[in-house]
This record gives C-alpha cells, sequence and structure tokens, in this order.
C-alpha cells in the first residue's frame, strides 16, 4: 500500500495540492485523472519520492517494491535492451554485476567463493535464473523483436525506446507500479497488450493516461484531480464521469429546494415580522433561515475546446483512387503496391505497427513525398486538409498565432480568425503569442484550428491525439464522428479508432495491406486477425523452444 498523509505542495505561493489524504491498496489500478496543469504528474512524481511535498509525507509498506516508468529515453543509451528491463529490479541487477565480476577475478580467493554462494542463494530467490526470459517476453509483448534484445539503447529509434522503459518499470512484478502516460508511442497493438497485462497484475497500479478505453478496460478506480483535492471514485473512467455528473446534478437540485425554502422563509417573515400574533412564528423561521446553507459548487477546471469540421462544398462519388504504390525508405520496403479506392462515406483507420509506413502512406497522398512506384488521384470535387505527425516544420517561424493562422483563412478578417483560435480555447492576449514558443499541446490545438478554417471535405489525421489532454481528446473525437465528409486518419487512441472508423485498413510488417469495411472492435475479432495471432503464438513457441 501507498498513501499520501496531509500532503500540501505549493509552487510559489500556489498550492497546487492541499492537505491530501488518499490511500491506493493493493489489488487495485487507479486512473489518476485531471486537467492539463492539474498536477497528475506532479502527483505520481511525490508518490514516487523524486518531488518533496511541502507538507505532509508518503507512506509505502515496509519491504514493498515500487516502480515508475521513466520519461528520459536517452538515460540508458550506454548500456544494452536487455541489461536496461532487468535494472527494473535494481537489488536484482546488483547481484548480476557484483557475481560477474566476482566470477571474472583472476585470482578467486575463498571469502570470493563465500560471497558468491550468498548471491547465488539470494540471486535463485529472486527468481534470477529467468530473468532473461522474464524481460524477452516483456519485450516481445510490446513488439521489441527478439534480434534487438542486446542491442545497445542508442541503436533505437524513440518508439523503442519507450517500450524498452516501459518493460523496465513492469519488470519483476513490482508492488507499486507508477504510470506516467504509459500509452504514449505505443501503437494499438501494444496498447492492447499492455492493458491484458495490468489487468492480469495483481499488485498496486496508478497510472496517468489520456486514453479514455485504456482508462476504462484497466482502472478499478479513479482518483480525479481538481482544484487541488483529490477525490476518489471506485469503476473506471466511464463511472467516474456519470458519477461526478451525478453528484453535482443532486447538488444543484439540493440547493434549488434550499432556495425555494429560503424564499418561502423570507415571504413569512417578511409580511409577519410585525404581527404581534405570528411574532413567535416568524423569529422561529428566522432562525430556520440562519441555518440554511447553499453547497458551494464549484466549476470544474476541465474546459473542452469546440471542434467542428465544416465542409465547403459536398464531396462527390469519386475521392481518391490508389493503385500499386510502393516507398523504400533507407533500405526497408514500408509500402509495396498498396491499391485501394476511398469512396464519398468513408473513415478509413489505418492500423499497424509500423508507425513510419502510415506517415509515409499520408505524406504520398499530401503531395509531401513521391511513391517509388504507382499513382493516386484525388476526384476533382475533393480538397485536402492535413495533419502531420511531426510540425516541427509548421512552427519554425516568427508569427504570433494569429497571424499563423491568418495565412491560412479564407477570410482575411482579425475577427473572423480569432473566433476559430477562442473555439480552440485561445483567448484574449493568446493569440499575440509567438507560434514557435507554444507547447505540443498548443501547436495541436493551432493544426485543428487550420484544419477547420479550411472547410476541406477531406481530413487526414497521422496521431492527432499526441500532446492533448482528455478534454481536448473528447472533443476531437466528437468532431471527428460528426464530420460530414472523408477522413483517412491513423490514431493511438482505441476509442478514436473504434467510433469513427467505418473501414479498417492494416499496413501489415512486409508493407502490403489488408482492408475490410467494419469498425474496429469488430476487426479485432476477425479471422484476419486471428491468424496474425495464431502465427505470433506459434512463432513465440518456436523461439521459447
Amino acid at each position: 500500500m501507498i498513501s499520501a498523509n496531509n500532503v500540501t505542495y505549493r509552487v510559489g505561493k500556489k498550492a497546487l495540492f492541499e492537505d491530501v489524504n488518499i490511500k491506493f491498496t493493493e489489488g487495485n489500478c487507479y486512473g489518476l485523472i485531471g486537467a492539463n496543469g492539474a498536477g497528475k504528474s506532479t502527483f505520481l512524481k511525490i508518490l514516487s519520492g523524486s518531488l518533496d511535498t511541502t507538507n505532509g509525507d508518503i507512506a509505502i509498506t515496509p519491504g514493498q517494491r515500487l516502480s515508475v516508468l521513466e520519461q528520459d529515453h536517452f538515460k540508458y543509451d550506454a548500456y544494452p535492451v536487455m541489461d536496461v528491463v532487468i535494472m527494473g529490479n535494481e537489488r536484482l541487477y546488483q547481484i548480476m554485476k557484483e557475481k560477474d565480476a566476482i566470477y571474472a577475478k583472476e585470482d578467486f580467493s575463498d571469502e570470493d567463493g563465500i560471497r558468491a554462494s550468498e548471491l547465488e542463494a539470494e540471486f535463485a530467490e529472486m527468481d534470477g535464473w529467468d530473468a532473461e526470459s522474464n524481460a524477452a517476453m516483456l519485450l516481445n509483448g510490446l513488439g521489441i523483436d527478439t534480434d534487438l534484445h542486446y542491442s545497445m539503447m542508442s541503436s533505437l529509434d524513440g518508439n523503442a525506446k519507450v517500450k524498452v522503459l516501459l518493460a523496465k518499470a513492469l519488470f519483476g512484478n513490482p508492488d507499486i507500479l507508477l504510470l506516467d502516460e504509459p500509452t504514449n508511442h505505443l501503437d494499438l497493438d501494444a496498447i492492447a497488450w499492455l492493458e491484458e497485462f495490468l489487468i492480469n497484475f495483481e499488485n498496486t497500479v496508478i497510472v496517468v493516461s489520456h486514453d479514455r478505453y485504456f482508462l476504462n478496460k484497466v482502472c478499478t478506480h479513479t482518483a480525479d484531480i481538481d482544484y487541488g483535492k483529490i477525490q476518489l471514485y471506485a469503476g473506471n473512467y466511464d463511472f467516474w464521469y456519470e458519477s461526478s455528473q451525478l453528484i453535482i446534478k443532486q447538488r444543484k437540485e439540493a440547493n434549488k429546494k434550499k432556495e425555494e425554502q429560503i424564499k418561502e422563509l423570507q415571504e413569512f417573515i417578511s409580511r409577519f415580522s410585525a404581527n404581534a400574533s405570528k411574532s413567535k412564528q416568524a423569529t422561529s423561521r428566522k432562525r430556520a433561515l440562519e441555518k440554511i446553507e447553499l453547497d458551494d459548487i464549484k466549476p470544474s477546471s476541465r474546459k473542452y475546446p469546440y471542434i467542428d469540421f465544416r465542409p465547403e462544398r459536398e464531396i462527390g462519388n469519386e475521392v481518391l483512387t490508389v493503385e500499386g504504390i510502393s516507398k523504400t525508405i533507407n533500405g526497408e520496403k514500408v509500402l509495396d503496391n498498396i491499391s485501394f479506392i476511398v469512396g464519398h462515406d468513408d473513415k478509413i483507420a489505418f492500423v499497424g505497427g509500423n508507425e513510419l509506413a502510415k506517415t509515409t502512406l499520408f505524406k504520398i497522398l499530401t503531395g509531401e513525398m513521391e511513391p517509388d512506384e504507382g499513382t493516386y488521384k484525388w476526384g476533382v470535387t475533393t480538397s485536402q486538409a492535413y495533419f502531420p505527425k511531426d510540425n516541427t516544420a509548421e512552427f519554425d517561424n516568427d508569427y504570433t498565432i494569429s497571424d499563423w493562422l491568418m495565412g491560412y483563412s479564407p477570410v482575411k478578417d482579425i475577427t473572423y480568425v480569432r473566433g476559430f483560435l477562442g473555439r480552440m480555447l485561445f483567448a484574449g492576449d493568446d493569440g499575440v503569442k509567438k507560434v514557435k514558443v507554444l507547447s505540443g499541446g498548443e501547436k495541436v490545438r493551432c493544426l485543428l484550428s487550420k484544419m477547420m478554417i479550411s472547410g476541406a471535405n477531406c481530413l487526414i489525421f497521422d496521431e492527432p491525439t499526441n500532446h492533448l489532454d482528455m478534454e481536448a481528446i473528447t472533443a476531437l473525437n466528437e468532431g471527428m464522428i460528426k464530420f460530414k465528409g472523408v477522413e483517412l486518419f491513423s490514431c493511438h487512441d482505441h476509442q478514436v479508432v473504434q467510433t469513427t472508423a467505418n473501414r479498417i485498413i492494416e499496413i501489415l510488417p512486409d508493407g502490403t495491406i489488408i482492408d475490410k469495411i467494419t469498425t474496429y472492435d469488430e476487426y479485432l475479432e476477425s479471422d484476419e486477425m486471428a491468424r496474425k495471432r495464431t502465427v505470433y503464438t506459434s512463432t513465440a513457441t518456436e523461439e521459447e523452444d
């Protein structure tokens, strides 16, 4: 168990948390939620001991091991992948290194023999002989190929490093597991594997995530941070939302009844206070009136943007034809003879573990990259708006937000442009901020403003939920569902894919595709996925043998 006791944390004069008391018990998974800036990551750092409280303390059951998902992707570049994962159990890793050092000695003494035997006993108790196979299972589950398990961390790309650090956090069955945005940069297959791992995990988990589907799948409890307090709910994210809305509704109804009672008492007092025969009753009602207190109902600190994509032109029957597109990047064939036709009602989710393949396809379809082979053709009634995964070039300039968006607006009117910015929570002086200093989430909201103002009838999204908070993801999800046009998108948020897509195209590791008119959940249960799982399972069994 881990608990916060009267915890207060101040930044300057502002209290981010004040007198927080909460217990996280064994066998439960807690989703820590709250608006951007509410202090979710800060609270995890306080629980882990990497950040000191202003007042109060954190208590952990003696002897329990705490594991944290680290965020520094370059910290272990000098180590092999397998070593990094096993470092998740620090004591076990120390034993392994000390044993290796003793056995490497040329002048092996009796004292060395005694020490080695002590280490071997402790090593066996900690299941050390299975450490590498257990680490390999975690890495394979997260999609790190076996041939990379003994590579140096420095040779991996960013997404693979994230997976290794996650495997490190999960390794060795920790008693308390703290995960800050574990699904970031994971593909949908890896997220599904992590969901199953956490559902079957028997110890304490505290997780911060903007993925609603993930929280609904894994969480037994929800801890909501709002206005410096943490309110605990039994249940997953959807249960928290329904419960919190019900509580607010009940408080408002209770206040309404109290207000009606107050009005009746005031009217009686006003009418009969001067009447001698009614004076006692009036006095009694004054006392009753003084005792009535309205509940203080604070509005949530959460803010929801308004995302509404409205196509200026209705799309025709001919939308997009892709014929035989192939592309090789750095010696890897990421797209191999891909062909498909897009209909005017299609909302297509592109899935699969090869992120580069999806991004490459989108770049080709938007004219940013040429295919090695094949062609594509957009219909004459179509207009496209593109959300790139890497938006660095888009904001490498000295424009203010207003001037930047004005450059894409068909109406050159500042009031018109600020209306779109206002929908995305850029209010007042925000419009004069330089785009180059914006946060990741602010840049994403700018790009969504650009897509809204374009009036395009074909939207292409490459991982649009990255850097967005829960409220913005919810608003984007609703905007994508309501859009009366064609959508081609990749997204790691399961709920966005499931509720938006009516067609799934999976890009396989060999660069070919599976194309199905279906929802995402139905696709996951389909024969194609079953065959893939069978191939994966048989391959894993052969490796173990």
